[in-house]
Protein backbone atom coordinates (compact mmCIF):
# COMPACT_ATOMS: atom_id res chain seq x y z
CA UNK A 1 0.00 0.00 0.00
CA UNK A 2 3.03 2.15 0.97
CA UNK A 3 4.36 1.31 -2.51
CA UNK A 4 1.53 2.30 -4.39
CA UNK A 5 0.85 5.68 -2.36
CA UNK A 6 4.72 6.34 -3.05
CA UNK A 7 4.37 5.68 -6.42
CA UNK A 8 0.99 8.05 -7.22
CA UNK A 9 2.95 10.69 -5.29
CA UNK A 10 6.08 11.09 -7.12
CA UNK A 11 3.69 10.63 -10.33
CA UNK A 12 1.85 13.78 -9.33
CA UNK A 13 5.19 15.76 -8.15
CA UNK A 14 6.90 14.74 -11.80
CA UNK A 15 3.54 15.70 -13.12
CA UNK A 16 3.34 19.53 -11.36
CA UNK A 17 6.96 20.13 -11.89
CA UNK A 18 6.62 19.46 -15.64
CA UNK A 19 3.34 21.98 -15.80
CA UNK A 20 4.97 24.42 -13.73
CA UNK A 21 8.77 24.32 -15.65
CA UNK A 22 6.31 24.50 -19.19
CA UNK A 23 4.72 27.51 -17.88
CA UNK A 24 7.73 29.49 -16.76
CA UNK A 25 9.75 28.73 -19.75
CA UNK A 26 6.79 29.16 -22.45
CA UNK A 27 7.31 32.32 -24.59
CA UNK A 28 4.55 34.59 -24.85
CA UNK A 29 3.92 36.14 -28.27
CA UNK A 30 5.24 39.24 -28.60
CA UNK A 31 3.26 42.69 -29.86
CA UNK A 32 4.81 45.97 -30.17
CA UNK A 33 3.05 48.80 -28.31
CA UNK A 34 1.96 51.78 -30.14
CA UNK A 35 5.24 53.94 -31.69
CA UNK A 36 7.44 50.91 -29.43
CA UNK A 37 8.91 48.12 -30.96
CA UNK A 38 11.74 46.14 -29.76
CA UNK A 39 14.33 45.04 -31.77
CA UNK A 40 16.90 41.80 -31.32
CA UNK A 41 20.10 40.97 -32.73
CA UNK A 42 19.95 38.20 -35.01
CA UNK A 43 21.67 35.47 -32.58
CA UNK A 44 19.69 36.44 -29.49
CA UNK A 45 16.17 34.67 -31.41
CA UNK A 46 18.65 32.13 -33.10
CA UNK A 47 19.18 33.34 -36.43
CA UNK A 48 22.57 33.57 -38.29
CA UNK A 49 23.40 37.03 -38.26
CA UNK A 50 25.67 36.84 -41.80
CA UNK A 51 22.89 35.56 -43.48
CA UNK A 52 20.88 38.27 -42.58
CA UNK A 53 23.02 40.87 -43.93
CA UNK A 54 23.10 38.98 -46.63
CA UNK A 55 19.55 39.54 -47.40
CA UNK A 56 19.68 42.99 -46.73
CA UNK A 57 22.83 43.40 -49.53
CA UNK A 58 20.39 40.83 -51.70
CA UNK A 59 17.33 43.76 -51.21
CA UNK A 60 19.62 46.88 -51.52
CA UNK A 61 21.40 45.17 -54.68
CA UNK A 62 18.16 44.04 -56.31
CA UNK A 63 16.35 47.99 -56.58
CA UNK A 64 13.74 47.87 -58.97
CA UNK A 65 14.84 50.19 -62.11
CA UNK A 66 11.74 52.42 -62.46
CA UNK A 67 12.15 55.68 -61.85
CA UNK A 68 11.84 57.00 -58.23
CA UNK A 69 9.23 60.35 -59.07
CA UNK A 70 6.13 57.86 -59.45
CA UNK A 71 4.41 60.20 -61.50
CA UNK A 72 7.30 59.28 -64.00
CA UNK A 73 7.59 55.49 -63.49
CA UNK A 74 3.58 55.82 -64.14
CA UNK A 75 3.44 57.27 -67.68
CA UNK A 76 6.00 54.87 -68.37
CA UNK A 77 3.85 51.89 -67.89
CA UNK A 78 0.10 51.92 -66.64
CA UNK A 79 -0.08 55.51 -68.12
CA UNK A 80 0.02 54.25 -71.52
CA UNK A 81 -2.90 52.74 -71.26
CA UNK A 82 -6.35 53.60 -72.76
CA UNK A 83 -7.80 56.35 -70.21
CA UNK A 84 -4.58 56.21 -68.10
CA UNK A 85 -3.93 59.34 -67.22
CA UNK A 86 -3.48 59.99 -63.35
CA UNK A 87 -6.13 60.89 -61.03
CA UNK A 88 -4.65 60.68 -57.51
CA UNK A 89 -1.95 62.07 -56.28
CA UNK A 90 2.10 60.56 -56.48
CA UNK A 91 4.64 61.43 -54.75
CA UNK A 92 8.82 60.59 -55.02
CA UNK A 93 9.30 57.34 -53.34
CA UNK A 94 12.44 56.49 -51.05
CA UNK A 95 15.37 54.06 -51.25
CA UNK A 96 14.66 50.10 -50.91
CA UNK A 97 13.88 49.61 -47.28
CA UNK A 98 12.57 46.56 -45.09
CA UNK A 99 12.10 44.94 -42.39
CA UNK A 100 12.99 41.29 -40.90
CA UNK A 101 10.37 40.28 -38.09
CA UNK A 102 10.78 37.00 -36.10
CA UNK A 103 8.91 36.08 -33.28
CA UNK A 104 7.19 39.83 -32.67
CA UNK A 105 10.57 41.36 -32.72
CA UNK A 106 12.29 43.27 -35.31
CA UNK A 107 15.80 41.60 -36.04
CA UNK A 108 16.75 43.81 -38.91
CA UNK A 109 15.89 46.92 -41.21
CA UNK A 110 17.13 48.84 -43.84
CA UNK A 111 16.64 51.88 -45.38
CA UNK A 112 14.03 54.13 -44.57
CA UNK A 113 11.55 52.70 -42.54
CA UNK A 114 9.55 55.39 -41.29
CA UNK A 115 9.12 57.11 -44.83
CA UNK A 116 5.62 56.95 -46.04
CA UNK A 117 5.94 55.75 -49.74
CA UNK A 118 2.86 54.77 -51.83
CA UNK A 119 2.36 51.20 -51.29
CA UNK A 120 0.43 50.43 -54.62
CA UNK A 121 -1.69 47.23 -53.93
CA UNK A 122 -0.91 46.18 -50.82
CA UNK A 123 -3.59 49.07 -50.33
CA UNK A 124 -6.04 46.19 -51.47
CA UNK A 125 -5.08 44.00 -48.34
CA UNK A 126 -6.57 46.67 -46.06
CA UNK A 127 -9.89 47.33 -48.56
CA UNK A 128 -10.50 43.60 -48.12
CA UNK A 129 -9.77 43.72 -44.22
CA UNK A 130 -12.60 46.45 -44.10
CA UNK A 131 -15.05 44.14 -46.04
CA UNK A 132 -13.75 41.56 -43.65
CA UNK A 133 -14.66 44.02 -40.67
CA UNK A 134 -18.15 44.52 -42.32
CA UNK A 135 -18.92 40.98 -42.42
CA UNK A 136 -17.87 39.97 -38.82
CA UNK A 137 -20.09 42.55 -37.45
CA UNK A 138 -23.47 41.67 -39.63
CA UNK A 139 -23.08 44.33 -41.75
CA UNK A 140 -22.53 42.22 -45.11
CA UNK A 141 -24.47 38.32 -44.12
CA UNK A 142 -22.72 36.68 -46.28
CA UNK A 143 -20.00 36.84 -49.14
CA UNK A 144 -22.25 34.81 -51.07
CA UNK A 145 -24.79 37.39 -51.19
CA UNK A 146 -24.81 39.65 -54.05
CA UNK A 147 -23.82 42.96 -53.63
CA UNK A 148 -26.35 44.50 -55.73
CA UNK A 149 -28.89 44.24 -52.66
CA UNK A 150 -26.07 46.22 -50.48
CA UNK A 151 -25.83 49.01 -52.55
CA UNK A 152 -28.56 51.97 -53.46
CA UNK A 153 -28.03 54.65 -56.29
CA UNK A 154 -25.35 56.67 -55.63
CA UNK A 155 -25.14 60.73 -56.10
CA UNK A 156 -22.06 61.80 -57.30
CA UNK A 157 -20.43 64.91 -55.81
CA UNK A 158 -19.89 68.04 -58.30
CA UNK A 159 -22.91 67.69 -60.59
CA UNK A 160 -23.97 71.06 -62.34
CA UNK A 161 -26.91 72.84 -60.43
CA UNK A 162 -28.02 73.57 -63.71
CA UNK A 163 -28.22 70.14 -66.10
CA UNK A 164 -27.69 71.07 -69.92
CA UNK A 165 -30.46 70.19 -72.39
CA UNK A 166 -28.34 67.53 -73.57
CA UNK A 167 -28.80 65.99 -70.09
CA UNK A 168 -32.42 65.89 -70.15
CA UNK A 169 -33.55 62.74 -69.18
CA UNK A 170 -30.37 60.90 -68.44
CA UNK A 171 -30.02 58.84 -64.98
CA UNK A 172 -28.38 61.61 -62.59
CA UNK A 173 -27.68 58.95 -59.87
CA UNK A 174 -24.71 55.99 -60.47
CA UNK A 175 -26.25 52.42 -60.48
CA UNK A 176 -22.96 49.79 -59.97
CA UNK A 177 -25.17 46.86 -60.66
CA UNK A 178 -27.92 47.61 -62.81
CA UNK A 179 -27.14 45.13 -65.67
CA UNK A 180 -28.04 41.83 -66.14
CA UNK A 181 -24.46 40.68 -65.46
CA UNK A 182 -23.64 42.68 -62.61
CA UNK A 183 -26.71 41.85 -60.85
CA UNK A 184 -25.32 38.89 -60.48
CA UNK A 185 -22.13 39.45 -58.74
CA UNK A 186 -21.27 38.36 -55.38
CA UNK A 187 -18.79 40.05 -52.80
CA UNK A 188 -16.62 37.05 -52.98
CA UNK A 189 -16.71 37.40 -56.38
CA UNK A 190 -15.00 40.73 -56.55
CA UNK A 191 -13.20 39.73 -53.78
CA UNK A 192 -11.22 37.32 -55.52
CA UNK A 193 -11.18 39.46 -58.67
CA UNK A 194 -13.27 36.77 -60.68
CA UNK A 195 -16.40 39.12 -61.11
CA UNK A 196 -15.69 40.74 -64.72
CA UNK A 197 -17.68 43.26 -63.60
CA UNK A 198 -19.05 45.76 -66.43
CA UNK A 199 -18.61 49.34 -66.53
CA UNK A 200 -16.83 52.52 -66.16
CA UNK A 201 -15.82 54.20 -62.98
CA UNK A 202 -14.12 57.24 -61.98
CA UNK A 203 -13.46 57.65 -66.05
CA UNK A 204 -12.01 54.72 -66.17
CA UNK A 205 -13.31 52.04 -67.86
CA UNK A 206 -13.16 48.17 -66.96
CA UNK A 207 -11.79 47.04 -70.19
CA UNK A 208 -8.83 49.86 -70.63
CA UNK A 209 -6.91 48.38 -67.08
CA UNK A 210 -4.58 46.35 -68.67
CA UNK A 211 -6.64 45.91 -71.74
CA UNK A 212 -6.78 43.16 -74.12
CA UNK A 213 -4.19 42.83 -77.24
CA UNK A 214 -6.93 42.53 -79.21
CA UNK A 215 -8.68 45.39 -79.38
CA UNK A 216 -11.96 44.14 -80.63
CA UNK A 217 -12.54 42.30 -77.40
CA UNK A 218 -12.38 45.55 -75.87
CA UNK A 219 -16.26 46.38 -76.07
CA UNK A 220 -19.42 44.62 -76.29
CA UNK A 221 -17.91 41.45 -75.69
CA UNK A 222 -20.09 38.59 -73.80
CA UNK A 223 -19.19 38.31 -70.01
CA UNK A 224 -17.93 35.77 -68.14
CA UNK A 225 -19.76 34.07 -65.61
CA UNK A 226 -18.96 35.40 -62.10
CA UNK A 227 -16.39 32.90 -60.37
CA UNK A 228 -15.45 31.33 -63.76
CA UNK A 229 -12.05 33.62 -64.98
CA UNK A 230 -9.70 35.61 -62.79
CA UNK A 231 -8.67 38.82 -63.73
CA UNK A 232 -6.65 41.51 -62.10
CA UNK A 233 -8.18 44.94 -62.45
CA UNK A 234 -8.13 48.00 -60.39
CA UNK A 235 -11.54 48.99 -61.89
CA UNK A 236 -13.80 46.38 -60.10
CA UNK A 237 -11.27 46.65 -57.01
CA UNK A 238 -12.72 50.30 -57.26
CA UNK A 239 -16.20 49.42 -57.47
CA UNK A 240 -16.07 47.07 -54.22
CA UNK A 241 -14.45 50.28 -52.42
CA UNK A 242 -16.82 52.59 -53.42
CA UNK A 243 -19.48 49.56 -52.47
CA UNK A 244 -18.03 48.77 -48.57
CA UNK A 245 -18.56 52.91 -48.32
CA UNK A 246 -21.98 52.69 -48.66
CA UNK A 247 -22.29 49.83 -46.41
CA UNK A 248 -20.07 51.13 -43.94
CA UNK A 249 -21.81 54.69 -44.62
CA UNK A 250 -18.46 56.39 -43.46
CA UNK A 251 -15.42 57.15 -45.02
CA UNK A 252 -12.93 53.63 -45.18
CA UNK A 253 -10.20 55.38 -43.65
CA UNK A 254 -11.86 56.14 -40.83
CA UNK A 255 -13.32 52.54 -40.58
CA UNK A 256 -10.24 50.99 -40.96
CA UNK A 257 -8.29 53.41 -38.42
CA UNK A 258 -10.85 53.08 -35.54
CA UNK A 259 -11.05 49.35 -36.19
CA UNK A 260 -7.82 47.96 -37.50
CA UNK A 261 -4.82 50.44 -37.54
CA UNK A 262 -5.30 51.95 -33.63
CA UNK A 263 -5.71 48.66 -32.63
CA UNK A 264 -2.59 47.14 -33.58
CA UNK A 265 -0.66 50.77 -32.84
CA UNK A 266 -0.44 51.87 -36.32
CA UNK A 267 1.34 55.24 -35.96
CA UNK A 268 -1.16 57.95 -37.33
CA UNK A 269 1.20 58.86 -40.58
CA UNK A 270 -0.19 56.23 -42.85
CA UNK A 271 -2.93 57.72 -45.36
CA UNK A 272 -5.64 56.46 -47.72
CA UNK A 273 -6.43 58.44 -50.46
CA UNK A 274 -8.72 58.07 -53.53
CA UNK A 275 -8.90 60.30 -56.45
CA UNK A 276 -9.70 63.67 -57.64
CA UNK A 277 -13.23 63.33 -59.12
CA UNK A 278 -13.78 59.58 -56.78
CA UNK A 279 -16.34 62.47 -54.32
CA UNK A 280 -19.77 61.04 -53.48
CA UNK A 281 -23.05 62.75 -51.27
CA UNK A 282 -23.34 60.43 -48.63
CA UNK A 283 -25.90 61.36 -45.94
CA UNK A 284 -25.49 64.51 -46.86
CA UNK A 285 -22.02 65.37 -46.50
CA UNK A 286 -19.32 64.61 -49.45
CA UNK A 287 -16.59 61.67 -48.95
CA UNK A 288 -14.06 60.31 -50.88
CA UNK A 289 -14.43 56.77 -52.16
CA UNK A 290 -10.71 55.51 -51.73
CA UNK A 291 -8.90 53.60 -54.36
CA UNK A 292 -8.00 49.97 -54.15
CA UNK A 293 -3.83 50.96 -55.14
CA UNK A 294 -1.81 53.14 -56.74
CA UNK A 295 -3.15 52.61 -60.59
CA UNK A 296 -3.94 55.64 -61.20
CA UNK A 297 -2.47 57.29 -58.37
CA UNK A 298 -3.20 57.92 -55.13
CA UNK A 299 -4.24 54.62 -52.87
CA UNK A 300 -2.43 53.87 -49.38
CA UNK A 301 0.57 56.16 -48.34
CA UNK A 302 2.76 54.17 -45.55
CA UNK A 303 5.48 53.16 -43.54
CA UNK A 304 7.51 49.90 -43.18
CA UNK A 305 6.82 50.05 -39.60
CA UNK A 306 2.83 50.03 -40.10
CA UNK A 307 3.12 47.25 -42.65
CA UNK A 308 5.27 45.29 -40.70
CA UNK A 309 2.41 45.60 -37.75
CA UNK A 310 -0.38 44.60 -40.31
CA UNK A 311 1.94 41.23 -41.23
CA UNK A 312 2.33 40.19 -37.42
CA UNK A 313 -1.51 40.57 -37.70
CA UNK A 314 -2.07 38.31 -40.81
CA UNK A 315 0.70 35.94 -39.02
CA UNK A 316 -1.36 35.63 -35.78
CA UNK A 317 -4.75 34.56 -37.92
CA UNK A 318 -6.31 38.25 -37.13
CA UNK A 319 -5.46 38.36 -33.55
CA UNK A 320 -3.75 40.88 -31.53
CA UNK A 321 -2.99 40.42 -28.09
CA UNK A 322 -5.79 39.05 -26.51
CA UNK A 323 -8.01 40.67 -29.53
CA UNK A 324 -9.56 39.27 -32.23
CA UNK A 325 -9.41 42.39 -34.76
CA UNK A 326 -10.59 39.95 -38.02
CA UNK A 327 -11.83 36.75 -37.31
CA UNK A 328 -9.93 33.34 -37.77
CA UNK A 329 -12.83 32.56 -40.24
CA UNK A 330 -12.63 35.65 -42.60
CA UNK A 331 -8.81 35.02 -42.52
CA UNK A 332 -9.27 31.46 -43.09
CA UNK A 333 -11.42 32.67 -45.96
CA UNK A 334 -9.01 34.84 -47.67
CA UNK A 335 -6.24 32.02 -47.70
CA UNK A 336 -8.37 30.05 -49.66
CA UNK A 337 -7.48 29.53 -53.13
CA UNK A 338 -9.86 31.13 -55.65
CA UNK A 339 -10.79 28.15 -58.23
CA UNK A 340 -9.88 30.53 -61.12
CA UNK A 341 -6.51 31.32 -60.04
CA UNK A 342 -4.98 28.85 -57.25
CA UNK A 343 -2.00 31.60 -55.59
CA UNK A 344 -4.86 33.78 -54.80
CA UNK A 345 -7.08 34.17 -52.26
CA UNK A 346 -8.77 37.88 -51.52
CA UNK A 347 -7.32 40.67 -52.80
CA UNK A 348 -4.53 41.00 -51.90
CA UNK A 349 -3.68 37.56 -50.44
CA UNK A 350 -1.28 36.01 -52.64
CA UNK A 351 -0.78 32.30 -51.66
CA UNK A 352 2.11 30.04 -52.24
CA UNK A 353 -0.08 26.51 -53.43
CA UNK A 354 1.92 24.10 -55.36
CA UNK A 355 5.10 26.65 -54.56
CA UNK A 356 4.69 28.31 -57.69
CA UNK A 357 4.97 32.05 -56.54
CA UNK A 358 7.95 31.40 -54.28
CA UNK A 359 9.90 27.95 -55.47
CA UNK A 360 12.10 28.53 -51.74
CA UNK A 361 9.42 28.90 -49.49
CA UNK A 362 7.12 26.70 -47.50
CA UNK A 363 3.36 26.47 -49.28
CA UNK A 364 1.86 27.92 -46.25
CA UNK A 365 3.42 31.17 -46.80
CA UNK A 366 1.85 33.84 -48.52
CA UNK A 367 2.22 38.02 -48.99
CA UNK A 368 0.47 40.89 -49.57
CA UNK A 369 1.57 42.20 -52.78
CA UNK A 370 1.66 45.68 -54.51
CA UNK A 371 3.47 47.06 -57.68
CA UNK A 372 6.67 48.55 -56.95
CA UNK A 373 7.43 46.00 -55.65
CA UNK A 374 6.41 46.40 -52.18
CA UNK A 375 5.81 43.03 -50.37
CA UNK A 376 4.16 41.69 -46.56
CA UNK A 377 6.02 38.27 -46.70
CA UNK A 378 4.29 35.90 -43.97
CA UNK A 379 5.69 32.76 -42.78
CA UNK A 380 3.67 30.54 -40.13
CA UNK A 381 6.33 28.07 -40.25
CA UNK A 382 9.28 30.23 -39.27
CA UNK A 383 7.33 32.65 -37.26
CA UNK A 384 8.49 35.50 -39.46
CA UNK A 385 7.38 38.71 -41.52
CA UNK A 386 9.38 40.76 -43.72
CA UNK A 387 8.56 43.77 -45.66
CA UNK A 388 10.33 44.27 -48.62
CA UNK A 389 9.96 48.00 -50.06
CA UNK A 390 10.87 48.86 -54.37
CA UNK A 391 12.69 45.43 -55.18
CA UNK A 392 12.55 43.75 -58.75
CA UNK A 393 9.64 41.23 -58.97
CA UNK A 394 12.29 38.94 -60.61
CA UNK A 395 14.41 39.24 -57.10
CA UNK A 396 11.39 37.85 -54.92
CA UNK A 397 12.05 34.75 -54.20
CA UNK A 398 16.01 35.37 -54.11
CA UNK A 399 15.37 37.99 -50.98
CA UNK A 400 13.08 34.78 -49.44
CA UNK A 401 15.55 32.38 -50.45
CA UNK A 402 18.50 34.56 -48.24
CA UNK A 403 16.53 35.05 -45.40
CA UNK A 404 15.44 31.48 -44.68
CA UNK A 405 18.90 30.51 -45.08
CA UNK A 406 19.10 32.53 -41.37
CA UNK A 407 17.18 30.10 -39.53
CA UNK A 408 18.77 26.97 -38.71
CA UNK A 409 19.16 23.29 -40.35
CA UNK A 410 18.50 25.25 -43.47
Amino acid sequence: MNKVFFSSFTLLLSTIFTICFAQKNKTEAYFPAFSQWISKNPTEVGLNADKIKETIKFAQDNEIKNPRNMEVSHYQSFGKEPFGFAVGPFAERGEPTGLIIHKGYIVAQWGEPNRCDITHSVTKSFLSSVVGLALDRGLIKNVSDTVAAYVPPIEIYGNPVNRSADDFGKPELLQLFDTPHNKTITWNALLRQTSDWEGTLWGKPDWADRPDKDATKWLNRPRNIQGSVYEYNDVRVNVLSLAALSVWRKPLPQVLKENLMDKIGASNTWRWTGYRNSWIVLDGQTVQSVSGGGHWGGGMFINAYDMGRFGLLSLNRGKWKDQQILSENWVNQALTPTKAQPTYGYMNWFLNTDKKLLPSASEKSFYHLGNGTNMIYVDPEHDLVMVVRWISSEAMDGVVKKVLEAFPNK
